[in-house]
């Protein structure tokens, strides 16, 4: 008996440290936006050298699940914290699942408004699920678009 209350409660105790793991991969909206003033700041003061920074493998600005994405205002992907693939490609045409060109709606938005949230649909690379994201980016000089963006569930 004693050792199956022993089992139950190890079990447990793993059980809820797998459950807070879990939630601190989770970036929040303030954490977003903290990290995008970041790297703006640092874009600011370096340039483009910066890219360097904010792109995988660097991990410089990353945390949890938050990462940075730079484009310029013809919506090319400049650099990238998670995909250095997209490193290069111009995304306009990019689209989410629900036919959202959010790649030309992030440079609009830009151009508008310099600093906005952007709501779209993206696979998540936690669960390969695809959840709705919300994009936090500030328009940094007159040529590009610095990003960071978290999961809503």
């Amino acid at each position: 008996m004693f050792k199956k209350i022993v089992l139950m409660a190890a079990a447990t105790g793993l059980l809820c440290s797998v459950t807070m793991a879990g939630a601190e991969e989770r970036a929040t909206k303030k954490e977003a936006e903290a990290m995008v003033k970041k790297a703006v700041v640092a874009y600011k003061a370096d340039g483009e050298k910066t890219f360097a920074d904010f792109t995988a493998p660097s991990k410089k600005y990353v945390s949890k699940d938050l990462y940075i994405v730079v484009y310029d205002l013809n919506g090319k992907c400049v650099a990238h914290g998670q995909n250095t693939k997209q490193v290069g490609k111009v995304l306009i045409g990019m689209k989410d699942p629900d036919g959202k060109a959010f790649v030309k709606e992030r440079v609009d938005m830009a151009k508008s408004k310099g600093k906005f949230w952007q709501d779209y649909k993206f696979t998540d690379p936690l669960t390969k699920k695809v959840l709705a994201k919300q994009m936090y980016c500030e328009k940094a000089d007159d040529k590009n678009i610095i990003c960071g963006g978290v999961y809503k569930e």
